[in-house]
């Protein structure tokens, strides 16, 4: 996604899933805020870092709300974001995952959009808020160990979420004070502080050989 404008990427998140059918659900939910493809979605733009804009503005696309994925395709289309600098939407993607996952699999996707949203704090200027989210998200995903479902590499997503908040816990480039305001691990946070070089590709989701073990 880097360098693509948010109008030529419109209505591609989402596309490697299936959207979820909600039905008739009353009148509340039929005031919900509706894309042009009718998938429910809430409809305040967000920049690349998902802080809201103002309405009316050109933001980023969303994920639908109501998005469904299979995990080999919110690792696949999780992963392009990452790779491209969009850890809020990949964000938005794996707490999708989590949202569908079979109990004993929750913590784990939970863990990744943890370290994710967690890479998205840092890119809005939260370090203390990133920092405790990637320790958070960490920890989750490092239960499931070398052999996690589908492939996913969870003690390389777990070392990779510490590595940054270490990083983080070091960082002396935003000024002292800025962050004293900041509240803990709200993804809708928008940070206040400097923002911080993050390298997002470098978190992986996948193993080496998603065969040995998925």
């Amino acid at each position: 996604m880097s360098g693509t404008s948010s109008t030529s990427r419109a209505g591609s998140f989402g596309s490697t899933g299936n959207t979820g059918s909600s039905g008739e659900k009353g009148p509340a939910s039929a005031a919900r805020d509706r894309n042009p493809q009718g998938r429910a979605q809430n409809q305040r733009p967000r920049d690349r870092f998902g802080r809201p804009l103002p309405h009316g503005s050109p933001g980023v696309p969303r994920v639908p709300d109501d998005a469904v994925y299979t995990p080999e395709d919110g690792l696949t289309e999780a992963q392009r974001l990452l790779d491209d600098g969009y850890a809020f939407h990949a964000h938005e993607v794996l707490e999708a995952v989590w949202k569908a996952a079979p109990e004993p699999e929750r913590e784990l996707w939970r863990g990744l959009a943890q370290i994710a949203v967690g890479l998205t704090h840092a890119q809005r200027g939260n370090r203390v808020g990133a920092e405790r989210l990637l320790r958070r998200g960490a920890e989750r995903v490092a239960v499931y160990g070398p052999s996690a479902p589908h492939g996913v590499d969870a003690l390389g997503a777990a070392a990779q979420g510490r590595a940054v908040a270490d990083g983080l816990a070091a960082w002396t480039g935003a000024a002292e004070g800025t962050h004293s305001a900041l509240r803990d691990g709200d993804s809708d946070d928008e940070g206040d502080g400097a923002v911080i070089p993050v390298d997002t590709a470098a978190l992986r989701l996948r193993r080496a050989d998603p065969s040995n073990g998925a």
